[in-house]
């Protein structure tokens, strides 16, 4: 809880959905929200058979008929172009220890939605340098709209 109003006093428009421990049963399992001309989706990911895997991400973002989908659970960054959508996985802020895969590199993305654009920051501690990426979406007539 003490994290929760850590980061609520940073940004008093937090989202949040529950983690795999996560006993408040406040947290939803999953969660939709309007940003600008997108529709995102959030959920921890842990509910996703297999973890991580891009088919079972892409039905998860159609069930829940948005245009990006963030999602974790495996600390490994991720983010994928998919299906006229975006599918985001920021990794783990702390790096920390994932019963998915030993190799875990800190990492967190920031998001700029501007109109029908998104820019995803992403930034990731690689041998001890931090390295920023950038993905650039733009919806378009033709990408799926959500409703």
């Amino acid at each position: 809880m003490e994290v929760h109003d850590y980061l609520k006093s940073l940004c008093p428009d937090l989202h949040v959905t529950r983690g795999e421990y996560d006993e408040d049963s406040r947290y939803p399992e999953t969660k939709t929200l309007t940003i600008g001309q997108f529709k995102l989706g959030i959920c921890h990911g842990h509910q996703v058979i297999p973890w991580g895997d891009l088919d079972s991400l892409a039905m998860l973002q159609r069930q829940l008929d948005v245009d990006i989908l963030v999602t974790g659970h495996t600390h490994q960054f991720k983010a994928y172009k998919h299906e006229g959508g975006v599918v985001i996985n920021p990794g783990s802020a702390t790096g920390a220890y994932s019963s998915f895969t030993f190799d875990v590199n800190p990492s967190f993305v920031l998001m700029d939605i501007d109109g029908l654009r998104v820019v995803v920051y992403v930034y990731e501690l690689i041998d001890g340098e931090v390295k920023v990426d950038k993905i650039d979406f733009k919806k378009t007539a033709t990408t799926r709209l959500a409703h």
